[in-house]
């Protein structure tokens, strides 16, 4: 069990290394123009992310988002930008619906989806989209 213990850390150590210089320890930091960043978040926006996704990609690359500018705003002067609360509600109703259509019999999920449509109701009514 130890042993075992001691690979998985090994793993984690090896892949947190990644992107770290060998001299300072610290993770090496991409320099990119605005125009760079802009074009970044629009490629990852049209793969289906949100503002917040994108975010955490980028911070996974080695890019910080504070150095350049709001990831919501670029989005929003593109005019691509996604509400990530109706978005991720959206498709949490596809799902049940979905599942709804091959069970039938699930009351249980019936209920579901009328409550999250509910809630999708009322978020596109706060975020005015009717």
């Amino acid at each position: 069990m130890p042993k075992e213990k001691a690979e998985k850390s090994e793993k984690k150590e090896s892949e947190s290394v990644k992107n770290e210089s060998p001299e300072t320890g610290k993770e090496e930091k991409k320099e990119l123009t605005e125009k760079e960043y802009g074009e970044k978040i629009v490629e990852l926006a049209k793969k289906g992310l949100t503002a917040e996704k994108i975010g955490e990609a980028l911070r996974h690359e080695g890019i910080h988002p504070k150095e350049h500018g709001k990831i919501s705003r670029i989005l929003k002067e593109k005019e691509i930008y996604q509400q990530p609360d109706v978005k991720n509600i959206r498709e949490k109703l596809e799902r049940i619906t979905k599942h709804r259509e091959r069970n039938a019999q699930d009351k249980r999920a019936m209920r579901e989806r009328e409550r999250i449509f509910s809630l999708l109701r009322k978020q596109e009514h706060y975020h005015n989209f009717a």
